[in-house]
């Protein structure tokens, strides 16, 4: 039988990034943490916790993590359907989920906060890459993940969840100093385009649909979907933006698209661990339906 004090150490630890942290979110001192987790250590006989500021889980370690998270789920549907138990129930529990920053930017975030207001759970939203979300499922990192693998991780189920379409675009300013005599490899691999981080590859896939091979782009990198908008209308750079964030700039002129009619669509799915939770039955639910409204028919 695990050691659920020690889990729910460990568990605190990886949210909150430090032993001193975790204990004060816990009410006890260091180091009953420390000795919980050096305990749990030797019941499964490997290291759990990488002691780095912050710290990180070990492979092991977050297959812990991902265990606690659903037994805290299920825990909390007991609670639920049987009220007897409620003066024991946690008020909230957590529930990690990986979104990438377009998705929460546009659809994902209303449906996110309609579910977390009625439910009680306190999510912890990670953004990641849309090809990269699913490493955090494979991690055990969070429970559930939109992501563009369609492939589901081990022990999760996958569902699509539709297109989001992207358009290439820039301001009219940008566009007559880059590519007044076109949009081709020369003169992409001049102007310079917009990336989320060193993991987007959006504009990279654009750039090669449209010129049937790589081309090495000059970037910016700009970690969010807003200020992508304002810099591409301000003239920094050319970028991949969703249509549904630019339709109005597209409209009144402050963004041109590079090429006419050349959408990139992504196709997204939702990932989630197979525990038999209602919690996470309500989330998919919301995502899935906020989905249709929003993106391209899968």
């Amino acid at each position: 039988m695990l050691d659920y004090a020690a889990l729910s150490a460990l568990a605190a630890v990886m949210r909150e990034g430090s032993f001193e942290r975790a204990a004060r979110a816990l009410h006890v001192t260091p180091s009953a943490i420390s000795q919980r987790i050096r305990l749990l250590e030797e019941r499964v006989g490997c290291a759990l916790v990488i002691r780095e500021q912050p710290c990180r889980a070990t492979e092991t370690g977050r297959r812990l993590c991902q265990h606690v998270d659903q037994v805290r789920l299920l825990e909390q549907d007991l609670h639920t359907a049987l009220p007897a138990l409620s003066a024991d129930a946690p008020a909230r529990v957590p529930l990690p989920i990986a979104v990438n920053a377009d998705s929460l930017a546009t659809w994902a975030a209303p449906a996110l906060a309609s579910f977390a207001a009625d439910s009680p759970v306190l999510l912890e939203v990670l953004v990641d890459d849309q090809d990269h979300t699913s490493e955090r499922l494979r991690s055990g990192a969070v429970l559930a993940a939109v992501t563009a693998a369609a492939r589901p991780a081990a022990g999760c189920n996958s569902r699509p969840l539709g297109a989001m379409r992207y358009r290439a675009a820039a301001s009219p300013a940008f566009m007559q100093r880059y590519f007044a005599d076109g949009v081709g490899a020369g003169s992409l691999a001049r102007a310079p385009s917009l990336v989320f981080n060193t993991k987007d590859e959006l504009q990279a896939s654009w750039a090669r649909r449209l010129c049937h091979r790589h081309v090495e782009l000059p970037r910016h990198t700009l970690p969010s979907s807003h200020a992508f908008v304002s810099a591409a209308a301000a003239g920094m750079g050319w970028g991949l933006h969703p249509e549904s964030m630019i339709a109005r700039q597209l409209s009144e002129g402050s963004l041109v698209e590079l090429v006419p009619d050349t959408p990139l669509d992504v196709a997204l799915y939702w990932q989630h661990a197979r525990a038999a939770s209602g919690l996470l039955d309500r989330l998919t639910g919301a995502v899935l339906s906020a989905a249709r409204e929003a993106l391209l028919a899968p």
